[in-house]
């Protein structure tokens, strides 16, 4: 998290003590031209977001205004400016407002992640962009929307958790639940060795996990990806649904190939957000959902299964080789 002397910067307050006098850095000229054009090209893009109808009118407050500036240089692939300058600018109006930027701010200065880079999927919930932790290793950054009312629809996986009592139905209220309802399912779910995105931070609408994919793309969606022998992959989803289940206590809630990657050669699981408890009123409900859309699956793959013997198993597996395993972040 971010200290006090974080906001007391922002703030313009003095520290205490003389800051040492830093040394001079000699640039070349083209370094020199190369900075100029770059500042350049943020100011522009400042002076566009002034005239979108005072869409942007926060930004010209100097608390985040200062903020922006002071992590600008790292956003490039949601401004779609620098390395980043054929990411479509749209992208920022539809994941960029004062919140998001105040946690994205937050998350730079702890440390959680270095850079955001580019976007490599967007959904009706949010967009997820490939970024760096300080280390220079990949994550995604799970930029949840602010002002899409489809959370409104999302109630039915929120209500009837123990774990989210005393809901108040703000929009933003709901929002940040469910971004914390769906850090909190993945490491349930990781704890017990199933193949998620292992989830390294959260802060208001934005989820740090994992990334899976390439340097250039993310893996692939179980839906578009030709798979030779199918059984043993149905037979690796259905454990996953058993021990999310019976030791996890946990229902994905909308398992389907459009939300199972194919990476590394086997099938990674995302999406959990609106997973449920099994005290959950429909849990019972969504977890009968699930198993249909994986049996419509290795009936699509040409395996014969049907929706009785697969209820059973994931009901009546036997699992008692499996144990929580320690998360090592």
């Amino acid at each position: 998290m971010v200290g006090d002397d974080d906001w007391e910067e922002l703030a313009g307050r003095p520290r205490k003590g003389r800051k040492p006098r830093k040394k001079k850095q000699h640039r070349s000229k083209a370094d020199r031209l190369d900075a100029e054009h770059h500042r350049a090209e943020q100011n522009e893009f400042l002076r566009g977001l002034n005239d979108r109808q005072g869409r942007y009118e926060w930004m010209k407050e100097e608390r985040y205004n200062t903020m922006f500036r002071g992590i600008e240089a790292k956003i490039q692939g949601a401004m779609g400016t620098g390395t980043y300058d054929w990411v479509d600018r749209r992208v920022f109006d539809q994941v960029f407002d004062r919140l998001t930027l105040m946690a994205l701010y937050k998350m730079m200065k702890s440390g959680v992640i270095d850079t955001l880079d580019f976007p490599v999927a967007r959904g009706k919930e949010a967009h997820v962009f490939h970024g760096t932790n300080l280390a220079g290793e990949p994550v995604a950054v799970k930029i949840f929307h602010t002002s899409n009312a489809v959370f409104k629809n999302l109630i039915q996986y929120i209500e009837g958790d123990p774990r989210f009592t005393g809901l108040r139905r703000k929009h933003r209220d709901l929002v940040e639940v469910w971004v914390r309802k769906e850090y909190r399912n993945l490491n349930r779910l990781a704890r017990w060795g199933l193949n998620v995105p292992f989830p390294r931070g959260v802060h208001k609408n934005v989820l740090i996990m994992d990334y899976l994919g390439s340097a250039t793309s993310p893996s692939p969606k179980l839906r578009d990806v030709v798979i030779e022998d199918p059984s043993p992959v149905y037979d690796d989803l259905l454990r996953f649904l058993a021990i999310s289940w019976q030791k996890a206590n946990l229902v994905h809630g909308d398992f389907s190939p459009y939300n199972i990657l194919w990476h590394d050669g086997r099938a990674c699981i995302i999406d959990v957000g609106q997973a449920v408890v099994d005290s959950h009123p429909k849990a019972q409900e969504f977890l009968v959902r699930d198993v249909t859309r994986l049996v419509e699956w290795g009936q699509k793959n040409g395996m014969d299964v049907d929706l009785a013997g697969a209820m059973y198993e994931v009901l009546n597996m036997d699992l008692s080789d499996v144990e929580q395993v320690e998360l090592l972040e």
